[in-house]
């Protein structure tokens, strides 16, 4: 009994020593991006975006240091899924943040959320993941996919175009965006045009454009496919009679390579750097300081989502070990976004404003969207009815 009370003693001796070091731990996050190809702007701004939020916190979640694992995903499921194994198995990282395209998304989901990781996107947002589909470790400080280029289709409904050509990519997010494009638009679509992605060639898709004289076009070409595709439209001669709509081709992640071949292009967004509210003006400025240009949604929704990981480590004062219970302050979104109002949706996708913007070029020559009105406001994606997992 003796030898028993001992032992007994030692081991709460052994707990009470071992707290300070896991309090001393820090806390880990794994970004996941597209950092290589013609799409590595995007992913640049992500990791620059994030890394500029854990700056401006002090290095510190919840009292607890924070390392950042940058791992990327090369726009290869095959490398996201091995990368995103190791950011598991060898770093054991708590949170994962990424990536930018869905079908990385696709290729990620499952290993993350099986593993109970909690997975933070900061772009992707399929609408596989928003309905049956939806987990518990699963968020999104973005859109739902579908409620980007939902904007556009509205505005060309309100405009009043007849005739729209819809071009876009051949994967998850290129349906989505033509989905999303026709929830409110019904007049005329004289065709969809569906390339591999990382098309950089659209001559093809410019000659059937130039023949069936649209009102206007939609689009979405995201990174390298965006930056050739408003280049060649310029070099068609097509900018000066055909309205552009789209949905990531002109952002601040293309616009340093497509200039003057982009002013005046529409788009549609969450958010836009001369959005008027105290924080995000102080982010703008913080991130052209840090990084020498100017920020898009990438790099203000991965703040956000450093500031969405942040509410939650402090409301379980730094203990992650109980992932209900850090789950149930994910949900709660405790923090001032960039974007002013925002919320969960019972999916984990978020309920916020969407704009329509426009390039312009500033005094400076440097060039940035800006925001020309508010399209929908507190606008929830169609899909949150049928989560059941929250």
């Amino acid at each position: 009994m003796k030898v028993s009370s001992k032992l007994a003693g030692l081991g709460v001796i052994a707990c009470v020593m071992a707290q300070p070091a896991l309090a001393a731990d820090k806390i880990k996050i794994g970004v996941i991006v597209t950092l290589s190809g013609p799409a590595a702007a995007l992913g640049g701004q992500v990791r620059d975006g994030f890394n500029l939020a854990i700056k401006d916190l002090g290095g510190k979640m919840g009292g607890r240091e924070v390392e950042v694992v940058v791992a990327d995903d090369e726009l290869k499921p095959d490398a996201a899924i091995t990368k995103v194994k190791g950011l598991l198995e060898r770093d054991k990282v708590d949170f994962v943040v990424g990536p930018i395209f869905s079908n990385m998304l696709q290729a990620i989901h499952r290993p993350v959320t099986e593993n109970k990781t909690f997975l933070i996107s900061p772009n992707a947002g399929p609408s596989s993941y928003a309905g049956k589909e939806c987990s518990p470790f699963f968020y999104v400080t973005s859109y739902q996919n579908d409620q980007v280029h939902a904007i556009l289709g509205k505005v060309a409904q309100d405009r009043g175009y007849k005739r729209m050509y819809l071009l876009v990519p051949n994967y998850q997010a290129g349906r989505d965006s033509v989905a999303g494009f026709k929830l409110d638009y019904k007049g005329e679509i004289v065709e969809e045009s569906y390339v591999p992605l990382n098309t950089l060639d659209f001559q093809p898709e410019l000659s059937k454009i130039s023949s069936q004289k649209p009102d206007a076009v939609f689009t979405f070409m995201p990174g390298g496919m965006g930056v050739n595709l408003v280049k060649q439209f310029k070099q068609a001669g097509l900018a000066d009679t055909i309205p552009v709509l789209s949905a990531f081709t002109v952002d601040e992640s293309t616009l340093p390579a497509q200039q003057d071949a982009a002013v005046g292009m529409f788009g549609g967004a969450d958010w836009a750097p001369n959005l008027d509210n105290p924080q995000s003006k102080k982010f703008v400025a913080g991130y052209e300081a840090a990084y020498n240009s100017v920020p898009g949604t990438y790099a203000m929704q991965a703040y956000d989502a450093a500031l969405l990981i942040d509410s939650a480590v402090k409301a379980v004062g730094g203990d992650l070990a109980n992932k209900d219970a850090v789950a149930g302050a994910l949900k709660k979104a405790d923090f001032t976004s960039l974007r002013g109002g925002f919320k969960f949706n019972t999916n984990g996708y978020p309920i916020q404003d969407f704009y329509l913007t426009k390039v312009a070029k500033r005094p400076d020559g440097k060039f940035q969207t800006e925001i020309v009105q508010k399209v929908f406001e507190s606008y929830g994606d169609r899909y949150a009815k049928d989560c059941v997992a929250k």
